[in-house]
């Protein structure tokens, strides 16, 4: 069964840090981009931090540039987003997604994390 299930939200004060992760399972997890998307109360999805298949190349919203990292780990099939310097605007659901562009096209969701950022 293909799917990804995110963990790790929570309350946490402004300042502080949190690890997100999210496990794959159900497809080659080698063979997709890992994403970490968010949705802040009454507002659109945005994404926030891609991390490429091949090469593990980068990219992050200008919003969490120096403050967030994403990461995988192979051999667990687990990506990561790493927050720190949390602000109360960080605060939204945060949804992992596994994106394949080459046949056979792939795209799954998470279920989604709350974060809420607050003191």
């Amino acid at each position: 069964q293909v799917q990804l299930v995110e963990s790790g939200g929570g309350l946490v004060q402004p300042g502080g840090s949190l690890t997100l992760s999210c496990v794959a399972s159900g497809f080659t997890f080698s063979t997709v981009a890992m994403s970490w998307y968010r949705q802040p109360p009454g507002k659109g999805r945005e994404l926030v931090a891609t991390i490429t298949s091949v090469g593990g190349i980068t990219v992050y919203a200008d919003s969490v540039k120096g403050r967030f990292t994403i990461s995988r780990d192979m051999a667990k099939n687990t990506a990561y987003l790493q927050m720190n310097s949390l602000k109360p605007e960080d605060t939204a659901v945060y949804y992992c997604n596994a994106k394949r562009t080459r046949l056979p096209r792939l795209e799954v969701w998470g279920q989604g994390t709350p974060v809420t950022v607050s003191s």
